[in-house]
């Protein structure tokens, strides 16, 4: 009888973690950790660590990760804001821009800079290093929290941005224990 149960609880643990995996793929695509990893080899960039954003998944949901690249897990999860000019009304799709004045978040890598302290407390430059982002640092976009964020999921969307991925004041805490401590620069990849 012992076996059975035995048997029964590893069969349970296995599909369990097997279902966590499984929802890890939906909300961060490997694709996008193995095109990470290439475009991280041989730069001079944090190899360990990176920061997601999964602007697919809704604004109220986590959709902010600190990944571990090394051991292919989440280290954190957050809801982030996303611009309000990337609002298309009567759409749950978003638009993306990167142009300056159009409110709108930008897809890309980023490179996360040093941090600095702004009217919104701590918050890092962020340096875009693909097309789609090359404006960041002329359009001030960066890394910050409000307080309108929420640290937790809900069905109310998070509030809006003027482009900016924008935390809540928690999440910004525990991430910046990764940021300050790295070495080197970590690559944050919001996608869509």
């Amino acid at each position: 009888m012992k076996k059975f149960i035995f048997l029964f609880l590893f069969i349970i643990s296995c599909s369990k973690a097997e279902s966590q995996e499984n929802s890890l793929s939906e909300i961060l695509p490997a694709v996008k950790v193995l095109e990470l990893k290439h475009f991280l080899k041989g730069k001079n960039y944090n190899q360990d660590i990176a920061v997601f954003i999964n602007f697919k998944i809704y604004s109220g949901k986590y959709r902010y990760f600190v990944y571990d690249l090394k051991n292919n897990k989440l280290l954190q999860k957050a809801i982030v804001s996303h611009g309000s000019g990337s609002v298309i009304k009567n759409s749950d799709a978003l638009q993306f821009s990167n142009t300056e004045g159009s409110y709108q978040s930008s897809l890309g890598k980023y490179e996360i800079l040093n941090s600095y302290n702004g009217k919104f407390g701590k918050a890092y430059r962020l340096r875009g290093l693909d097309t789609g982002n090359s404006n960041a640092m002329e359009r001030a976009i960066v890394l910050h929290s409000l307080g309108c964020v929420p640290d937790q999921e809900s069905r109310n969307p998070a509030c809006l941005s003027l482009g900016c991925p924008m935390l809540s004041h928690n999440a910004l805490i525990q991430t910046a224990q990764y940021l300050d401590h790295s070495k080197q620069p970590v690559i944050m990849y919001a996608f869509y």
